[in-house]
């Protein structure tokens, strides 16, 4: 699943050539992104954060880099310093927009990060809470396919390990694929990443 989430693809609205601070801003952390610096888009990210005191993207995206790179490594102290980082932001952008799908998706890949880096420990203790995170969102946005996505590919990990039926869950990623076809972000900047990962996990499930 790590190197997969580095298959992430963001979603920027058109650009035009005026752009404001916040727009440049983002798009230098998108790009620094997307050129494996990631350590550097956090940090044009926070900066970004300091400067919009309202705009929760910021820090959506410092726990969304914080986290993918929690998944690409098997270092226990780095990361936990990943994944603290992440939550220090969620938890920020979680003030700023409580009600939020995205957020919560958010917070439920920050437990899952816990969890595969330690499953006896992290398993049990967070697993409950993944599940309510995302039957909350799919309250808030049953149509966002990250939300579709995420807790089918959640499920799909629990029913692999304890031998579940996995067929009506592969249906739901696949019907998460549909979704990230149709789907829209509300603003510049907003996430739309997913599909790719999407569409590698309908491939294995076709293999079952």
């Amino acid at each position: 699943m790590a190197k997969l989430f580095l298959l992430l693809s963001v979603f920027i609205c058109t650009i035009v050539t005026a752009q404001t601070p916040y727009e440049k801003g983002m798009t230098k952390a998108f790009e620094l992104w997307k050129g494996n610096n990631a350590t550097e888009a956090s940090a044009v990210f926070e900066r970004i954060g300091a400067a919009e005191k309202t705009n929760w993207l910021p820090y959506y995206y410092i726990a969304l880099v914080n986290t993918t790179e929690a998944f690409k490594t098997k270092d226990k102290e780095k990361i936990a310093a990943l994944l603290a980082k992440a939550q220090e932001a969620q938890d920020t952008a979680m003030g700023m927009s409580e009600n939020n799908a995205e957020l919560l998706v958010m917070q439920a890949m920050i437990h899952t990060a816990w969890i595969v880096a330690d499953p006896m420990t992290n398993g049990m203790r967070l697993s409950n809470a993944v599940m309510q995170l995302y039957v909350k969102a799919e309250q808030l946005a049953p149509n966002n396919p990250r939300v579709v996505f995420g807790k089918a590919e959640f499920e799909l990990g629990g029913a692999k390990y304890f031998g579940g039926d996995v067929s009506a869950i592969c249906a739901r990623i696949e019907q998460s694929i549909v979704l990230f076809g149709t789907f829209k972000p509300e603003m510049p900047f907003a996430p739309s990443w997913g599909l790719e990962r999407a569409q590698e996990a309908a491939k294995d499930c076709r293999k079952k």
